[in-house]
């Protein structure tokens, strides 16, 4: 594996290599034993045309807890595209760096930048997907699961946005089932859902309306923002799309008790989630947010370390 552009960059063999990896880094921190410096010496070029929280902190951290350093550059610096071109501008940092990490608007960008780059590419966030997320979403499901998460359901009840994708493509490999409930127009493809059904024979992919039938056997029932940033000119359509997609204590009761709730944040409580649900105690949103950290060292240690 020499990129992570996309959860297809990688096999199920390497993604659960990765999140090994990420477990035993995690064991390692929990315990007060520090990391071995596998990254010393490197440093990971990350762009930002998106800001964000948890993935700056997170790998940030990840650089510096394996003993790499982290150079943060705001598309205003860089220009990527503009000021210079994508081609340029991964040749550059390929002769500096030891990585980029791209968080774009554009999936194609990071299309180009793994074309031109003579080193790993990661996917921070692109409008088509967000890969690490799917890392530290499944992580923490198999926190809660177990290892093999074959047969058990995950629920997607919002957009068929970069988010969906990436889990989905994510559960695809592992034979985990996957339904999306979303309004009329926000669904996903169905020549995509037929694809991540190809992954594994068995696995059932499954799109509906009606997010009542789609937690009713959830072990695990997701949501994200119904307005993405770049989306805020359709603000007012979405939300009158998505009324009654809302993540609540009436829906919740609709599944089994034993299902976890996730959210890959920022969460907008009180539209897509309520404060009961997110911070009640079927919730795993911050033990997910934290993953993550640990997600991306297993993912850095793995690209850039050699593991």
């Amino acid at each position: 594996m020499k990129q992570f552009v996309s959860i297809n960059d990688a096999t199920t063999e390497d993604l659960l290599h990765i999140l090994e990896v990420a477990r035993r880094l995690r064991q390692q921190r929990e315990d007060g034993v520090g990391n071995e410096p596998v990254l010393g010496g490197q440093t990971l070029a990350m762009i930002f045309e998106k800001p964000s929280l948890r993935t700056r902190v997170s790998f940030e951290q990840a650089m510096y807890e394996l003993g790499g350093n982290a150079i943060v550059l705001s598309q205003a610096e860089v220009g990527v595209g503009q000021r210079e071109s994508v081609a340029d501008v991964a040749r550059v940092l390929s002769g500096m760096v030891h990585g980029i990490a791209a968080r774009v608007f554009d999936h194609e960008r990071l299309l180009a930048l793994s074309r031109h780059s003579e080193v790993p590419v990661i996917n921070m966030l692109s409008d088509l997907s967000h890969p690490c997320q799917a890392l530290a979403d499944m992580m923490s499901i198999m926190d809660e699961f177990g290892l093999d998460l074959s047969g058990r359901t995950i629920a997607f009840v919002g957009d068929g946005n970069n988010v969906a994708r990436s889990l989905a493509m994510f559960c695809g490999k592992l034979g985990v089932n996957f339904i999306l409930a979303s309004p009329p127009d926000y669904s996903l493809e169905q020549e995509f859902a037929d694809r991540v059904m190809s992954f594994v024979p068995g696995m059932n992919f499954t799109m509906t309306h009606d997010p009542v039938e789609a937690v009713r056997y959830a072990d695990v029932i997701y949501t994200d923002t119904f307005v993405s940033m770049g989306q805020e000119s359709q603000k007012s359509n979405r939300l009158s799309a998505f009324e009654g997609f809302q993540l609540n204590k009436q829906l919740l009761t609709m599944a089994p008790s034993h299902a976890i709730v996730l959210h890959c944040l920022p969460a907008y409580r009180g539209v897509e989630i309520t404060d009961e649900v997110i911070d009640g105690s079927n919730s795993r949103v911050f033990p997910q947010s934290h993953n993550r950290l640990h997600a991306q060292k297993g993912l850095l240690a793995v690209l850039m370390g050699g593991f």
